[in-house]
């Protein structure tokens, strides 16, 4: 299939570029680089050794998408262009509204005129907010507490809308729970713009030098050592879930939501003292306030996605340390 990634070059999305072009699909990329680096498409094409299509733009930009989408031949689209900071998204919410579901909605129009209907979006487990049960299952409560897990739910309700208007839709919502780890070259990883926002980066940082050390938020949680436990999924296996949507959505139309997560959870001490093993060097924390929103804890019941896509996680923490500390050594030489 001819497949384009919206925000394809960013941490998802280069793992996913990197998983379909090694399935045999024509891969093309669509990204504005707000939060990404130009120099990962090279690393894309020598991990996959196929050459990988680019275009910058930004996806409110209808006309410019729709061109890519008829040139390219696209068949499908998988749509993980977004802003993507809980925390920055209270403070900035217009910018998130106007990027996140504007953006979305302007894929939409792009793919009518194209004449495409298949495509693959990237949730999150943000939407389900504070826990009434756990494991979340799909039928879980959907009441998000910040802007961030607001706009992830319009979008699923705008698609659920249009699937509902018009039967030819073949759509998958993946809410995604804490992706983390890196390919197994070293080649691609999560490197955001900026002051990273997640655990694994953070942790980076502080290995590499470029941090004195970690702020654990809370020590204070109803859990076994007291920080945050949550549920980490690689981000191969979650590459993974996307191929497995795209294939089963191929004979299922219709609107469909899938939890992608590992079904268990670890706290940041325990992340923690998996890297400092993987990396054979300790990792200086200091333990600082807990930050509004955050949930002692939470997992995913993924037996949807088991059930019906033939999918589930299977890397695990040592998998996830030891490939996150390989992308950190490679990329101090990026």
């Amino acid at each position: 299939m001819n497949i384009l990634l919206t925000g394809g070059m960013g941490y998802i999305g280069s793992h996913t570029a990197v998983l379909l072009a090694n399935a045999g699909h024509q891969v093309y990329i669509y990204d504005n680089l707000c939060n990404s680096h130009a120099s990962t498409l090279e690393r894309i094409q020598k991990i996959t050794t196929r050459t990988i299509g680019f275009t910058e733009g930004d996806i409110r930009n209808t006309e410019k998408l729709t061109q890519v989408l008829r040139e390219q031949k696209i068949e499908a689209v998988i749509h993980l262009a977004g802003l993507k900071a809980v925390g920055e998204s209270s403070q900035k919410p217009i910018e998130y509204y106007a990027n996140n579901v504007q953006g979305s909605i302007s894929l939409i129009q792009a793919m009518q005129l194209a004449g495409i209907n298949t495509l693959v979006f990237s949730s999150s487990a943000t939407v389900y907010g504070d826990p009434t049960y756990l494991p979340y299952d799909e039928d879980h409560p959907t009441k998000p507490t910040n802007p961030y897990g607001r706009n992830k739910l319009q979008i699923e309700d705008i698609l659920r809308d249009l699937s509902a208007s018009d039967q030819e839709w073949k759509i998958g919502c993946l809410r995604y729970f804490n992706p983390v780890g890196a390919h197994e070259s070293g080649l691609i990883g999560e490197d955001p713009n900026g002051i990273p926002n997640n655990l694994m980066p953070m942790i980076g940082r502080v290995a590499n030098g470029a941090l004195p050390s970690l702020n654990i938020f809370g020590d204070d949680y109803d859990t076994p050592d007291g920080t945050g436990k949550r549920d980490y999924i690689h981000v191969m296996d979650l590459a993974e879930g996307h191929l497995a949507a795209l294939n089963w959505l191929k004979t299922n139309p219709g609107c469909h939501i899938f939890n992608l997560g590992s079904g268990d959870s670890y706290s940041v001490l325990d992340l923690l003292h998996h890297f400092e093993e993987a990396s054979s060097q300790k990792i200086p924390y200091q333990v600082v306030g807990r930050r509004p929103g955050d949930l002692p804890e939470y997992y995913a019941k993924a037996d949807k996605a088991n059930r019906l896509l033939g999918w589930s996680a299977k890397k695990n923490l040592s998998d996830i340390c030891s490939s996150s500390w390989l992308w950190i050594k490679n990329s101090r030489k990026h």
